[in-house]
């Protein structure tokens, strides 16, 4: 069943194929469910900056994982058979939330790091935002995977879906490479659903060594205008890490 789509939107955005060098689309709006989803199935995010408007961008190129790209290393692979942890979906969406605000830049998920004094990679994930991802999960759009070590939350991330592709925004971990196995999980369960691809919005070093690359951002408009009505439901079963490995 496809969810609802609150709206319409009181804002119009440019076509994001029209955004500039640096990917800004736009300017100002808001953060109502109407706005985010809109502005998602166009391919386009915000990306606060303290003290200016709010910003929206679509870069060129996308940063995206196509589900059989996800490289696992082989000691990630063996972090995942010994490890013993477990994971969920959705079943601590407010905690993941706020792990990720308050993780380093490295764990922040990579494409909207604080400013290289701060160490913050999540400086960007203020109250506002905070307060309208929980408006998006709970409708049904926004999602969290959670890693745990008994009933402890040690790691996950958390993104909107749009149809078949699945748009990381952020993710952390508390333990070594909690974050990595949320990902390993997330593209096990997004593909076992029949979704077509992660969306990390921009490549960096450490989400490149998990197999992130570059995609034209004309052929990534493309594919989510083809796949985003497409709808699929990740599972949320309390899950053994053991079996990815």
């Amino acid at each position: 069943m496809a969810l609802a789509i609150p709206g319409p939107s009181r804002w119009r955005f440019p076509d994001p194929a029209t955004a500039g060098e640096d990917g800004l689309v736009g300017i100002g709006a808001d953060l109502e469910p109407a706005t985010l989803l809109d502005a998602y199935r166009r391919g386009i995010f915000p990306w606060p900056h303290p003290g200016a408007p709010l910003p929206w961008f679509s870069p060129d190129p996308r940063g995206v994982i196509p589900l059989d790209g996800l490289v696992v290393s082989r000691s990630l692979r063996a972090r995942l058979r010994r490890c013993g942890w477990e994971t969920t979906v959705d079943r601590a969406f407010a905690a993941v939330l706020a792990g990720c605000a308050d993780r380093p830049t490295e764990e922040s998920g990579g494409r909207r790091p604080g400013p290289p004094e701060s160490g913050e990679g999540g400086i960007w994930i203020t109250p506002p935002m905070r307060a309208a991802y929980q408006r998006l999960h709970d409708l049904g759009h926004a999602h969290s995977l959670e890693v745990w070590a008994g009933g402890e939350l040690v790691g996950g991330l958390y993104g909107v879906r749009v149809g078949r592709v699945f748009t990381g925004e952020s993710m952390f971990h508390l333990a070594s490479d909690a974050s990595k196995v949320a990902l390993v999980d997330l593209v096990a369960r997004l593909a076992e659903a029949g979704g077509q691809l992660v969306d990390v919005q921009m490549v960096t070093p450490h989400l490149a060594s998990l197999g992130a690359r570059d995609l034209p951002r004309a052929d990534f408009l493309r594919l989510l205008a083809r796949v985003r009505d497409r709808q699929v439901r990740l599972a949320t079963d309390r899950l053994q890490v053991a079996r990815l490995g």
